[in-house]
């Protein structure tokens, strides 16, 4: 009975142990680069695949930071990001374990730094400067017959811009916003047969056309 009672604390401890090394691998992907960060994967480093871009559906403009949290406990890691219009960074064979976040500077920058702490976060749609005005393209294939655009930092989409008309296959709209302030947006339309889409936190100031696919 003892022996049997000593097994199941191993196990434990052993268990407790596994989860700390896996919470230990966590960290600020910071974007210091200037440019929109596109995409970002992060694998171990004993995998050959990326695995999916943990970005999602979102961008994380320049000055933005997120909070990577691994679904392994491994703590050699490998980090790739691509940018907005073109180019990659990568930073092969880390010690997650072992730093608090890691800085893209698009020139090949090392990691380091102080932790903010878990939980912290940067709001995508912090004010960065600039002109966050664009053409809206429709390249989807398919006639849009409502678009909403609003900064990501607002808590509604406002208006439809495309009002009683619509926009075909090619066409394009002119996009007028606020300078100076958010350089990201959330964006909405609505096909003509009533199905939606979105596009949340993209990043407008360094673009002059955005093509919806």
């Amino acid at each position: 009975m003892r022996r049997r009672i000593l097994a199941v604390f191993a196990l434990l401890a052993g268990l407790f142990v596994a989860g700390a090394a896996e919470a230990q691998n966590r960290f600020w992907l910071v974007n210091d680069s200037g440019r929109v960060i596109q995409s970002a994967y992060v694998s171990s480093s004993r995998v050959s695949d990326w695995g999916p871009d943990i970005l999602g559906a979102s961008v994380l403009p320049p000055g933005n930071r997120v909070w990577v949290t691994p679904n392994f406990g491994d703590c050699v890691l490998d980090l790739r990001v691509t940018y907005q219009g073109g180019g990659e960074e990568t930073r092969m064979q880390m010690n997650a374990c072992n730093l608090s976040q890691v800085v893209m500077a698009g020139r090949g920058s090392g990691s380091g730094g102080t932790s903010a702490g878990a939980g912290a976060s940067i709001s995508p749609g912090a004010p960065i400067g600039g002109n966050p005005s664009f053409n809206f393209i429709n390249q989807s294939g398919q006639t849009i017959r409502e678009i909403y655009v609003a900064p990501s930092n607002f808590g509604n989409w406002g208006q439809d811009r495309l009002g009683a008309n619509v926009l075909a296959p090619g066409q394009q709209l002119a996009v007028n916003l606020p300078s100076g302030g958010v350089c990201t947006v959330n964006m909405r339309v609505v096909y003509m047969d009533g199905r939606a889409a979105e596009r949340r936190v993209v990043e407008t100031c360094s673009i002059s056309n955005f093509g919806w696919r």
